[in-house]
Formats: C-alpha cells, structure tokens, sequence
C-alpha cells in the first residue's frame, strides 16, 4: 500500500506542481517527502536545522547520548525562534503515484510530471506540530557543535539550510 506524500510551503494556492531544476538532480523534479520525515519540514523555509533519529545501524551509545529516550529530534537556532513561532505553513498532501524515492533516509521522493495535490492543511502553530508528532525539539545558540558530532555519529540525519546557519568564523 502507498501511503500519501507531502510538501511543506508557506504559499497557500499551488493548484499543480511543476516539475523544476535541481541541483541534486539531472532533469526538473517535484519534491515530496514521507510521513515519517514530515517533522523535519515543519519550520520557516530557510531555517536551517539539524534532525536526526537512530536507524537499524545506529549504536546504543549514539542513542543514549544523541537521543535519550526522543524518537527524534529536530534542533534549530535560537535566532530562529521569533520566526518559527510567526511563520504559518501549508502542507500539500500529494498521491503517492508518480514519484519514486530519492533519499530513503531523509524520506526524500521525486516526480518527474506535474502534480495535482489531494488537498492543502494549514499549519498554524510549528511548534505544536512538531510535538505532536512526538519530535523532540532543540533550540540552540549555534547548530555546528551538534551538526559536526550528528555527522560523526551511526545516526540517520538530515542537515537542512545550514547555509543560512550563523556562520562558523561568528562563533566565540
């Protein structure tokens, strides 16, 4: 069974999405992602952020001190906050048929046609949709300590828009 895909914006009216240019791929695509990787999505769009949670692979020790008991945890900065809690996203539930996975451990799928989605979900509280969704939520000064050990670790991770992260060469 397919279950639903989805696509996170904060544009309210896209009636069909059109395939366009990637970077990560060869010819224009829709992006979608799964249900399970939908946490990582629901913040403003050029947040950047760290998210991770342990797969099949991943040790006992980078659980006890990545994880704890959370399922899993998307962290971002505390610069960030004001807008995370302004911002107001729409999620496009988009049919399953069409797309085919790109990036299973980031739940990424890709189509190469338009896509007309089933339906739109307003999403007006982030915070709340990320609790919901029993996500641990980390809000940090700077994501590079935790982005450089995540990336080290036997964790499953997505680093998104760490290009509009507090750079580097800015830290004490």
């Amino acid at each position: 069974m397919q279950h639903n895909l989805f696509h996170i914006s904060d544009e309210p009216t896209i009636r069909r999405f059109e395939p366009r240019p990637s970077e990560l791929t060869t010819a224009p695509v829709v992006w979608a992602v799964d249900h399970e990787r939908l946490r990582n999505y629901l913040l403003p769009r050029n947040c950047p952020r760290v998210t991770f949670y342990a797969g099949p692979m991943t040790s006992a020790s980078d659980v006890q001190r990545f994880l704890g008991t959370s399922r899993a945890v998307v962290a971002f900065e505390s610069a960030w906050l004001d807008r995370v809690r302004s911002t107001r996203l729409f999620c496009y539930h988009l049919p399953a048929t069409g797309f085919s996975c790109m990036d299973e451990c980031a739940g990424y799928f890709v189509a190469r046609e338009p896509i007309v989605p089933e339906r739109v979900e307003v999403i007006e509280d982030l915070l709340t949709a990320l609790s919901a969704r029993e996500v641990e939520v980390r809000i940090i000064p700077s994501l590079w300590s935790l982005h450089d050990s995540v990336a080290e670790s036997t964790l499953r991770f997505s680093m998104i828009r760490m290009r509009h992260a507090v750079p580097r060469d800015q830290l004490k």
